[in-house]
């Protein structure tokens, strides 16, 4: 299984700061963003790993990381995204890399307190399809929501008014090699992007998509209130641990 960390964007919601670097640059505590979903995807087993980037300062993304060295790892792959053009899109980067092999897709600005171990290793076992980790928040209307039934997702609503249940859908897919093909079938949403929501819709419309909740606490890093919180969780609790 190979790991893709989606880190374009421009991250306007975090202005002035993103207007001179990248927002998964920015400290988070004591280290970059950018460092945390790499030592997720690390501590799950997972060392083949692409960042996609974008922006005027994608190349701090190489100054920093290097080929990986300082995480043990081999070798870092990097692609580039023209322009904003959504989650789903910056994936599309992925597919020549990914070779058709299973991906393990983080979104740049997700931190998490403990590991994704299990869902990885139960997705090893799954023949087919998807598999997303969920979350209780209490603000589940600024992320993708599911609607459930009894233990089956049945639909994933984006950014709902009315929440149909408490949970959020982290920024952590498993996908097969499918998924590249549902990500060119799609058509831009309401604000002009390829949504990762449409996708995971995709799978549930073919009966494929499994679930688990994530262990620890979980937060996005991508406002300036989510941002002080995830500085202040790591401060206090720290992340990625393994145990």
């Amino acid at each position: 299984m190979k790991g893709v960390i989606l880190a374009g964007g421009l991250g306007t919601r975090l202005f002035p700061l993103t207007k001179v670097t990248n927002k998964h640059l920015l400290p988070v505590y004591d280290k970059p963003m950018i460092f945390y979903p790499i030592q997720t995807l690390i501590n799950a087993g997972i060392r083949d790993i692409m960042i996609v980037t974008g922006g005027g300062n994608a190349g701090d993304f190489l100054r920093l990381l290097g080929n990986g060295a300082d995480f043990g790892l081999a070798h870092i792959n990097y692609t580039y995204q023209q322009g904003e053009g959504g989650i789903a899109d910056a994936l599309k980067l992925a597919e020549y890399w990914a070779a058709g092999e299973r991906i393990c897709v983080v979104l740049g600005d997700n931190i998490i307190e403990k590991n994704i171990v299990r869902a990885v290793e139960a997705y090893r076992q799954q023949k087919s399809g998807a598999r997303i980790l969920l979350k209780e928040v209490p603000d589940p209307e600024r992320f993708g929501v599911p609607v459930l039934d009894g233990d089956r997702v049945v639909r994933i609503e984006e950014k709902p008014q009315r929440p149909a249940s408490r949970y959020a859908v982290t920024g952590i897919y498993l996908f097969d090699e499918r998924v590249f093909e549902i990500a060119r079938e799609l058509r831009p949403s309401a604000r002009g992007e390829l949504e990762i929501t449409d996708v995971n819709n995709a799978y549930i419309d073919r009966g494929e998509l499994a679930w688990d909740v994530l262990d620890g606490w979980w937060t996005d890093a991508g406002t300036f209130e989510s941002l002080r919180r995830a500085t202040n969780l790591v401060a206090e609790t720290g992340a990625n641990k393994l145990d």
